[in-house]
């Protein structure tokens, strides 16, 4: 936890990445759980995770240190978890939009989608569990910061349509920081955070045996 909070401390809230990480964390309504996985096979602890989140919880985060894989293995391992807790159908029960961090992956700037995953290079592969009305909540300001408007103008105005889904807005919006910030740099303190990682689990590894 230590280690991830590093990453959301240093790159995702020094650059504004994430629209509602700073406010969770603030408000207390965040949650960190480390599972001890190995693999994909077992959906089991993390589901149970999943389950035990209350109320209060808008964003949670799963840290598996020991996971062994490539990020296309977590991103499936991923999948399969967001698949197994909405098969779950129970009337009331709140829908989560799930989405897979990890420390590998190469930067690409020719277009915003594609550099998301070399901005989600936590140190831990990671899923980050966001509560659907907190992105209802984000994407209704998106939209009410569209419409301030001339009072004197009001017989003429119509309302625009939204040409970007509010992902398409933030990736653009990280794009340009990253452009702002200078890739070298930002690569630089990213990987300060993954040698942090790596050093600390040798030391760790070191005094287990």
């Amino acid at each position: 936890m230590r280690l991830y909070r590093r990453y959301e401390r240093e790159i995702v809230n020094a650059h504004d990445f994430c629209p509602w990480a700073v406010s969770a964390r603030r408000e207390g309504r965040i949650a960190e759980r480390v599972l001890l996985e190995r693999g994909d096979q077992d959906l089991a602890p993390s589901l149970a995770v999943l389950d035990a989140l209350g109320p209060e919880t808008d964003l949670a985060l799963l840290l598996y240190p020991r996971f062994r894989g490539a990020r296309d293995l977590f991103e499936r391992f991923a999948g399969g978890v967001r698949d197994a807790s909405s098969a779950d159908r129970t009337p009331g029960k709140t829908s989560f939009v799930f989405v897979a961090f990890h420390p590998v992956a190469q930067a690409q700037l020719g277009d915003p989608e594609r550099l998301i995953p070399f901005l989600r290079r936590t140190p831990d592969p990671t899923i980050q569990v966001v509560r659907s009305t907190v992105l209802d909540k984000v994407r209704a300001a998106v939209i009410e910061g569209t419409q301030f408007v001339d009072p004197q103008s009001l017989d003429s105005w119509q309302p625009q349509p939204q040409t970007q889904t509010i992902r398409e807005r933030i990736a653009h919006a990280n794009l340009a920081t990253t452009l702002r910030i200078g890739l070298d740099a930002l690569t630089g303190q990213i990987e300060d955070i993954i040698r942090d990682r790596e050093e600390t689990y040798r030391r760790l590894e070191g005094e287990s045996e």
